[in-house]
């Protein structure tokens, strides 16, 4: 046998296509790795060499991650989420916000229960 002189070994690159999913990641090996979310439903090349995890989207490169030596683990770069809708929390109006966070004193009643009684006939 001859040296491969810093070439890889057989078996130590991996060229995969994925679908990115909703959850702005492909999956590799049970684990999620991120991409940025304007990539949601394209189909993206992955090479996974060297430890890490690198995707790319046509020529442009889009995503690098080192490569998890665990199971079922979500890989996420924070930025591949900025523009996320929800991203910091629940999406709202402000003004549904503004009304759902401050403070509310409890329900009075919109009539007296003098008036019920008369429509009924009579208190109870």
């Amino acid at each position: 046998m001859k040296p491969l002189s810093g070439q890889p070994s057989f078996g130590s690159l991996r060229e995969l296509t994925r679908v990115v999913g909703h959850d702005c990641a492909v999956e590799i090996d049970t684990n999620s790795y991120s991409v940025p979310w304007r990539l949601i439903g394209e189909r993206v090349a992955v090479t996974i060499a060297a430890g890490e995890v690198r995707t790319r989207h046509g020529l442009h490169q889009v995503a690098i991650h080192k490569q998890s030596d665990g199971r079922r683990l979500r890989i996420i770069d924070t930025a591949h989420l900025d523009g996320v809708a929800g991203r910091n929390g629940a999406v709202r109006r402000a003004e549904i916000a503004a009304a759902v966070l401050a403070p509310s004193s409890p329900p009075s009643l919109l009539r007296p229960l003098a008036e019920y009684e008369a429509v009924v006939g009579g208190s109870f």
